[in-house]
């Protein structure tokens, strides 16, 4: 109901607009003065012996960000850096923090993303509510620079650099704060920011818009849980799918484009712990089962033999992406000169 107040046109916005609007300018004047605090210095950030890059949002729901993450990871690794990660670790809680993820750790205490960058990249991914003590963390393991998946609003931490994931169909939605709309702060933000990427959709052809890079998310082969082979999704036969993730509908319009016969399609809500018992439910009368790489993170230890995922990578045109390599190693290279 929520993604329809705000990313759509339902009749019941207008009702409920004169409870929101005024706890949505509310939330607003809050979130201003939490971030002058730190501005003037009244609340102390953390500055980082390495730099810092944050790949966040202006709006609540998933964009894109993890992928642009991993692609980012990636292309650092390439180039021969020593990249580390830090989340705040959304849909886990550890026993203690700060808490790097290893193989053996489990979902339950790091969530899903943090162990989905962990795994597609190997590289030390640290998670802690206080995302300054995971950076300190990573520091003391030598890496050369950190990069945040989400926290563009946690001030606490100082950043070298700036990029704002926005979601390419969804946009900005009714353009109003939460919980009115889906903004975290204002679109004016977006001007403060080093780097604007569209994660698919279409560049809007205004003077604002000139700034963006779009990306799209490429789909692999889809991956079998239990046994590591890979296919086609249109091999699969009657297919079940389902996604925890913040936009759902993306990844079933994405099985539909590569020829998925989809039989169901069940989203549920992002970072949610999954019922083994609804989900073997969810599977009868199929041929197989397919989720998100996300989803897979989470339903390794009980999956069924036909229970598949597909990865998805960010991809952005060779000019594009050179051009942001370019800028964040001026940024790496003349940092703390």
């Amino acid at each position: 109901m929520i993604e329809q107040l705000w990313f759509g046109k339902h009749p019941l916005g207008l009702l409920l607009w004169p409870l929101l609007w005024p706890l949505s300018k509310l939330y607003r004047f809050i979130a201003a003065k939490r971030r002058n605090a730190y501005a003037m210095g009244e609340k102390a950030s953390y500055r980082s012996s390495v730099p810092v890059i944050v790949v966040g949002n202006i709006t609540a729901g998933g964009n894109g960000k993890t992928p642009m993450v991993v692609w980012l990871v990636e292309q650092l690794l390439k180039q021969g850096k020593k990249p580390g990660v830090v989340s705040r670790g959304y849909g886990g809680k550890a026993s203690a923090y700060p808490l790097l993820v290893t193989a053996d750790t489990a979902t339950s205490e790091c969530g899903d993303e943090p162990k989905l960058i962990f795994e597609r990249t190997q590289v030390p991914v640290c998670v802690d509510p206080v995302r300054a003590n995971a950076v300190k963390h990573l520091e003391s393991l030598g890496v050369d620079v950190v990069i945040t998946d989400d926290g563009l609003q946690h001030y606490a931490l100082e950043r070298a650099y700036e990029i704002v994931v926005i979601d390419g169909v969804r946009r900005f939605g009714n353009q109003q704060s939460i919980p009115l709309g889906p903004l975290r702060e204002p679109l004016s933000r977006l001007d403060e920011v080093n780097l604007l990427v569209v994660n698919g959709g279409d560049l809007e052809h205004s003077e604002a818009s000139k700034r963006e890079k779009r990306f799209t998310l490429a789909p692999n082969m889809a991956i079998n849980l239990s046994n590591g082979q890979t296919a086609s999704v249109e091999e699969l036969g009657p297919l079940a799918a389902f996604a925890g993730i913040g936009h759902p509908p993306r990844f079933f319009d994405t099985l539909n484009q590569l020829g998925a016969n989809l039989v169901r399609t069940q989203g549920f809500a992002d970072h949610q712990a999954f019922d083994e018992a609804k989900l073997a439910e969810f599977g009868h009368g199929v041929e197989n089962v397919i989720m998100t790489e996300k989803d897979a993170v989470k339903c390794r230890s009980f999956s069924k033999d036909n229970w598949w995922y597909l990865p998805v990578s960010a991809q952005f045109n060779r000019q594009d992406g050179e051009q942001i390599l370019q800028e964040i190693n001026k940024v790496i290279e003349s940092y703390g000169s």
